[in-house]
């Protein structure tokens, strides 16, 4: 076997995915995570269709999702008396299962951590990359060859920065941002969702039934907004100023924000490359092909984790193989997938009060039952627009 050696850059959902693939068919993963811990905390994600469940199930971790899945009630669009303005029933966002990022985040290292080495509270600075491997130097741990590098390291891949180029070439911004915090419940809204608008923002509140804290995302229009993706302070700040005279119940739960210890913001942005691999180096999931938010990247990092390393395995470790037929298999499903989510922003904040009117009455059509199956048939062709090989691990 040509490759032995993997390095991964980012713990949180593809990269312990791949690393469990990788693992059971022979390959040595280690997994290197700038945050000093698993991140906890972040939105629901969902897994929806055949593909998504199949993958899930032959990882040995369908069970574990469903012990700790949510359980979600309806979205409630409000105005700012609180007022219900329309309804949308839970399976709207909520595909097959749905659970936090940061439980799941936590079952995929569960999963690997006795046969992975996972080094935390570190990251990649330098990679060269020879005949014979890529060298790695560490901003903290003494340098290492490894056989392959893969990207696996989100929106502001480092990886893809260093193999590929500057992020501006890349990642294209919607205008849109989002922030994802908790805050006290003290509305009592047990399993729902209410989404309050006004023009270019959005605030939606979810709770997770235990009347004690609430999942809070922001999700506002601020075309060409600059800031430092690692400057916490500085995103904190941005949010407050954003939401500066918001009406509803706002001002009560941006309290929280200074001190959410599970704070979370970026732009909504999609990923546009021509290509996912160079050399030695290859890309995964949100690194390649990712799009902030739409409720399909944690489907997406799973299901291409198992090509890239099944693909690795099939061609015996030879990258020059392998890499090709990895691209192959799985352009058209991360298109598809990330069509999903290209229309995130306008979907939850719309800019003017007239686009708030017409998108809640698009939500009451949607919703009726015919529309609503269609719309699930919609983001579920996306998740099964993939067959996959079966590859003997």
């Amino acid at each position: 076997m040509t490759t032995r050696s993997v390095l991964i850059s980012g713990a949180s959902i593809a990269g312990p995915a791949v690393a469990y693939w990788l693992r059971r068919h022979g390959f040595t993963p280690t997994v290197v995570e700038r945050a000093p811990a698993l991140r906890e905390g972040g939105q629901a994600v969902d897994f929806r269709g055949a593909v998504h469940m199949n993958v899930l199930r032959q990882m040995g971790v369908l069970d574990d999702i469903r012990r700790l899945r949510t359980d979600p009630g309806p979205w409630r669009v409000v105005d700012s008396r609180g007022d219900q303005i329309v309804a949308l029933p839970a399976e709207f966002a909520g595909g097959e299962v749905e659970i936090m990022r940061g439980d799941l985040a936590r079952v995929l290292y569960d999963r690997t951590k006795d046969d992975v080495e996972y080094v935390f509270g570190d990251s990649i600075a330098a990679m060269t990359e020879t005949p014979h491997g890529v060298e790695v130097t560490f901003e903290r741990g003494a340098p290492r060859t490894f056989d392959v590098v893969i990207g696996a390291d989100g929106l502001h891949s480092n990886v893809r920065r260093l193999a590929f180029g500057p992020e501006s070439q890349f990642v294209r911004p919607s205008g849109y941002h989002v922030a994802i915090f908790s805050a006290p419940d003290h509305m009592g809204i047990g399993r729902d969702t209410l989404l309050y608008n006004e023009p270019g923002r959005a605030v939606a509140v979810s709770g997770a039934g235990e009347g004690t804290t609430t999942a809070v995302m922001c999700v506002f229009h601020a075309p060409g907004l600059e800031f430092d993706h690692r400057d916490v302070a500085q995103q904190r700040k941005i949010l407050l100023d954003a939401y500066a005279g918001a009406g509803w119940e706002t001002p009560r739960l941006l309290r929280a924000v200074p001190d959410a210890p599970d704070f979370y913001f970026d732009s909504i942005s999609i990923v546009h490359m021509d290509r996912y691999t160079r050399g030695r180096i290859a890309l995964l999931g949100d690194a390649g092909y990712g799009a902030t938010c739409g409720g399909m990247g944690a489907g997406m990092a799973v299901v291409t984790a198992y090509v890239l390393a099944g693909e690795l395995a099939a061609a015996h470790g030879d990258h020059r193989m392998a890499f090709p037929e990895y691209e192959r298999a799985i352009r058209g499903f991360a298109k598809a997938c990330q069509r999903v989510a290209g229309n995130a922003g306008p979907f939850l904040a719309p800019p003017t009060r007239g686009a708030i009117r017409r998108r809640n009455l698009a939500y009451r059509v949607l919703t009726t039952g015919p529309m609503l199956r269609m719309l699930d048939k919609m983001s579920t062709k996306a998740a099964t627009s993939i067959t996959l090989r079966n590859y003997a691990a």
